[in-house]
């Protein structure tokens, strides 16, 4: 559900590969399982294989707890936002790629993942924009580290929205995946269909990962296994496992989430790349951008929208490629021949 191709934003809903657009939808914590007999090949696999730890960050004076997984100790912060329905595991197998080079941070946002609000079901973008912006500043404080916020689908729109907001300092790179907003509001009209339309209810979490690879979003098999038993919740009434997160019921917040998108990104005062799934077109305003040199874009080939789970080694490239291309250290933009005369 997010500025993402017209199918992307199906794909991401539907569950089904639409090729180049599949958008946010995914969801959260998973209760005590019960017995299941399903295949090892969609078994769930833990997060700590891809990520350093998992904290939960308090946010003062609510009742908000974010669950947040981060990975490497060195190099600028790359804030992962992930899409609607997904969890911030959506980018655990890219995570173990950019470890190494840069700190990797993926937030469950708000109503999805681990993540605990006063009110889950509030997904409107200014809220989104306000929990992203109080869960850097409760990590960091005044000060962060050099970050680069990167946002899929409904987290890329998000993202977008807290780089306009010029209230994180250090703030040097905004990384969107496959929303634009023209297709994206196009798209709007055929979401609850869409939505109605994919599987409800699993009588287990491997026949959830196995149903995400074979007719929903996603293409890898590995990444299911790590990112969908946590957009699943446990119902006791009906014995099965269903959507943390009722997509169809944030219908009101869609709109919000992509109008005026497409001027919002291009005036973000940072160094900018959008990726995109397929062949999905841009609209007026990102062509003109583009023209204009505002911003960079990559096609990836071979993929579903949500290109991090799904070809997690290039997308890892695109992002420490970025990273290098623009020169981004740990504390900011860093040009040697400065660097030096300051270490004199």
């Amino acid at each position: 559900m997010e500025p993402a191709p017209l199918s992307s934003l199906q794909e991401e809903v539907e569950g089904e590969p639409a090729g180049e657009d599949s958008s946010a939808f995914s969801a959260a914590a998973v209760p005590p399982r019960p017995a299941t007999h399903a295949l090892h090949k969609y078994a769930p696999l833990d997060w700590s294989a891809y990520f350093d730890e998992e904290r939960r960050v308090v946010i003062p004076g609510t009742d908000d707890i974010f669950n947040v997984y981060t990975a490497g100790s060195e190099g600028p912060v790359v804030f992962c936002l992930h899409g609607g329905g997904y969890s911030g595991l959506s980018f655990a197998l890219a995570a173990r790629q950019m470890k190494d080079k840069a700190r990797v941070v993926s937030m469950d946002l708000r109503g999805h993942g681990k993540s605990t609000t006063s009110n889950d079901s509030d997904l409107s973008i200014e809220t989104l924009t306000n929990d992203v912006i109080a869960v850097i500043r409760a990590m960091y404080g005044d000060s962060p580290p050099a970050i680069i916020l990167v946002g899929h689908s409904m987290g890329g729109s998000v993202a977008v929205h807290v780089a306009a907001r010029r209230e994180i300092r250090n703030l040097h790179g905004l990384v969107v995946i496959d929303v634009v907003e023209g297709t994206a509001m196009a798209s709007l009209v055929h979401m609850q269909k869409i939505l109605s339309n994919r599987a409800q209810h699993f009588p287990s979490i491997e026949k959830a990962i196995e149903w995400s690879v074979k007719g929903g979003p996603l293409r890898n098999i590995e990444s299911a296994r790590v990112s969908i038993p946590s957009t699943l919740k446990y119902d006791e009434s009906r014995e099965c496992y269903m959507y943390r997160t009722p997509l169809e019921q944030t219908e009101k917040y869609w709109k919000g989430w992509y109008e005026g998108l497409s001027d919002k990104f291009l005036s973000c005062p940072v160094q900018k790349i959008l990726l995109l799934a397929g062949t999905d077109r841009l609209d007026r305003a990102l062509t003109i951008g583009q023209m204009q040199g505002k911003f960079q874009m990559v096609v990836v080939r071979h993929t579903g929208h949500a290109i991090q789970e799904d070809v997690p080694e290039e997308f890892a490239s695109h992002i420490l490629n970025f990273i290098s291309r623009n020169k981004i250290g740990p504390n900011g933009v860093e040009i040697p021949g400065l660097i030096k005369k300051w270490g004199h």
